[in-house]
């Protein structure tokens, strides 16, 4: 460290994965002086707010790990979301970062103003802090659905992120709406213990195949006596993810179409009636949508008391969900797994840049940033996993990892005192836009579904190129691509 570095103060907006990062390596640079601010009553993000029944990740467990906290103790290939938030929990603990939060006082708005942010929080609490790490994650807005009648519901109703644990669900008439992976996790989770259950599919999903075995104790235990096994395992599956990086992002690609290959032989081989199979089979290529991971979705929705409805919701009525055929399909419980609002990201945090622009007006007609890190006007506001990032069936701790090894350089600047300010230019934010949409037309996201990927111009608000470039990407910031102002006095 520098004895001559200027001394800063952060905030840390977010206590979930990439807070918890951000607040390890700040730590580790030296910089002791930061808050973590957390809505919530402990850390954990997305894995703290879900917990409906199967809830696991699509990222094998030792790859969704910090590469500095690798584990030898995960009970699974996909571990059970409850396993992951311990984790985090544990990690958070180790490393002090539970000290540094502020739990339960959600920052509500963010101004810069003479140099300095300055943080007000739900309670009034205020802060006056050189530099924000925004690390309020991508999935936590739920999105419902409107549907006519949906308040007229006599029965249980919950959002899968807003999981209801006092509703006894043995024996009872269950309607899930929605067939993302929060739907095929909870199908095959419940429907050995329900009376009937009813799937609403409005987008037949490409599943593929995945096995979820648990690790032996000898397993486990040969993890703990060489460690060196759990930094090979990490490192493998990183490379094999980085195989499925390059497929999603070009289309006509060899390793695409053998994705497509394992999914369309998973439907054909496991899903007997040709009826059924046929409502379940897609009219979309392979990995147009997030991909669907499981073992044994197919195996679940062909169960005696599973129902796949495939006709449209008119409506909702107090005795259950009436399809545009007419018939009402009688429920007890209605589960809305209809996914987030992926756009939203700090909102509706209200948040201000250099001369009052605010977030709204920089993030209008739809959100940018360069590298997904920085917003031109918001100088020292940097955010991890932030719009048009890397987040197709990639290990987002990957991603975070790695851009907050950029962030602390930029971060580094700064207290070095080469630049009181820093922030993407205008040109930078732009060149990189440009170039992100011509290389999207080449990846499977445009080839013909709906998907959350997609941004209002039907375009995928996401990474469009090789995992191997944003490693490339992420290992230096290029000074041409921002703009430093105020240096510190005595430094040039």
């Amino acid at each position: 460290m520098n004895p001559e570095a200027r001394p800063l103060r952060c905030a840390v907006i977010g206590a979930g994965m990439a807070g918890i990062l951000s607040a390890i390596k700040l730590t580790e640079a030296g910089i002791t002086d930061f808050t973590v601010y957390e809505k919530a009553d402990r850390v954990g993000g997305t894995w703290r707010e879900n917990t409906y029944p199967g809830l696991s990740c699509d990222v094998p467990s030792h790859l969704y790990s910090y590469s500095f906290a690798l584990t030898s103790e995960w009970s699974r290939r996909f571990a059970p979301g409850p396993e992951i938030q311990a984790y985090f929990e544990r990690v958070a603990e180790e490393h002090g970062v539970l000290q540094r939060a502020r739990f339960g006082d959600a920052v509500t708005r963010c101004e810069f103003s003479d140099g300095k942010w300055h943080l007000t929080t739900a309670s009034g609490n205020r802060d006056d802090v050189d530099v924000v790490i925004a690390a309020t994650g991508v999935l936590h807005h739920p999105r419902y659905p409107e549907i006519d009648g949906i308040d007229t519901f006599a029965g249980a109703m919950f959002h899968s992120a807003r999981w209801d644990h006092r509703v006894q669900l043995d024996g009872t008439r269950i309607g899930i709406i929605g067939t993302g992976s929060t739907a095929i996790q909870i199908v095959s989770a419940i429907v050995d213990r329900v009376a009937a259950l009813s799937l609403f599919q409005r987008t037949a999903q490409w599943v593929m195949p995945q096995e979820n075995p648990a690790y032996s104790d000898e397993e486990q235990a040969a993890f703990r006596a060489q460690p060196e096994r759990l930094v090979d395992l990490h490192q493998n599956l990183s490379d094999m993810f980085d195989l499925f990086a390059n497929a999603v992002v070009d289309s006509e690609s060899a390793e695409l179409k053998l994705v497509e290959q394992a999914c369309l032989a998973n439907l054909e081989n496991n899903v007997h009636d040709p009826e059924l199979r046929q409502r379940l089979r897609p009219d979309y290529r392979a990995a147009c949508k997030r991909l669907i991971i499981s073992p044994n979705f197919y195996d679940a929705i062909q169960r005696p008391n599973a129902e796949l409805v495939t006709d449209a919701i008119e409506r909702i009525e107090p005795g259950g969900i009436r399809t545009k055929d007419g018939r009402l399909h009688e429920l007890d419980v209605l589960v809305l797994a209809t996914g987030f609002k992926t756009d939203a990201f700090m909102r509706p945090m209200t948040i201000a840049g250099r001369n009052g622009t605010t977030l709204e007006q920089a993030w209008t007609p739809r959100p940018e940033a360069y590298l997904s890190i920085s917003i031109p006007d918001f100088p020292n506001f940097f955010m991890l996993n932030g719009p048009n990032g890397p987040v197709g069936n990639f290990s987002l701790i990957e991603v975070a990892e790695l851009q907050t090894r950029y962030v602390m350089q930029l971060i580094e600047r700064i207290r070095a005192g080469e630049c009181r300010e820093v922030c993407a230019t205008r040109e930078a934010l732009v060149e990189f836009e440009r170039a992100r949409e011509v290389a999207a037309q080449r990846t499977v996201w445009v080839t013909g579904c709906r998907s959350w990927y997609l941004d209002d111009r039907g375009l995928p608000a996401v990474w469009p190129w090789s995992f191997v470039r944003f490693r490339e990407a992420m290992k230096t910031p290029d000074p041409t691509k921002y703009e430093f102002a105020g240096a510190h006095e005595g430094f040039s």
